[in-house]
């Protein structure tokens, strides 16, 4: 049976409500559509104060996205040291970091010709 396909504007709102949920911080969304061999359609980076705080949003996204789309992520990686959880919604990857891991690795500036949309949730 195939997959119900999940409207990205649908799942990109569930994302953004459950990193509120639980207080994320510092909400980037990068649209890479124009963007020629690109894995992905969106990224979706935040982070938060702590590896429990990080491990929260994970877990909030899934059961929002869950609950409200029933949609689950393809593949989840990272929550055994909750520095920098990798979320793959197929069309949408969702990067969850602690705040010097995000500094560190600055991931926005790779994709310098992204358009970014950033979302006000500073807690």
């Amino acid at each position: 049976m195939a997959k119900k396909k999940v409207n990205n504007d649908d799942l990109l709102a569930g994302i953004i409500k459950g990193i509120e949920e639980v207080k994320g911080n510092d909400i980037d969304i990068l649209d890479l559509r124009a963007i020629d061999n690109t894995v992905c359609d969106y990224f979706v980076i935040c982070n938060g104060t702590s590896n429990t705080q990080v491990n929260a949003i994970v877990h909030s996204i899934q059961k929002i996205v869950s609950r409200d789309l029933k949609d689950k992520p393809w593949h989840v990686e990272g929550t055994e040291n909750g520095e920098w959880v990798l979320m793959d919604y197929v069309n949408i990857v969702v990067h969850v970091f602690q705040k010097h891991v995000r500094e560190y690795y600055n991931i926005e500036s790779l994709w310098g010709d992204a358009k970014i949309t950033s979302i006000g949730s500073n807690y």
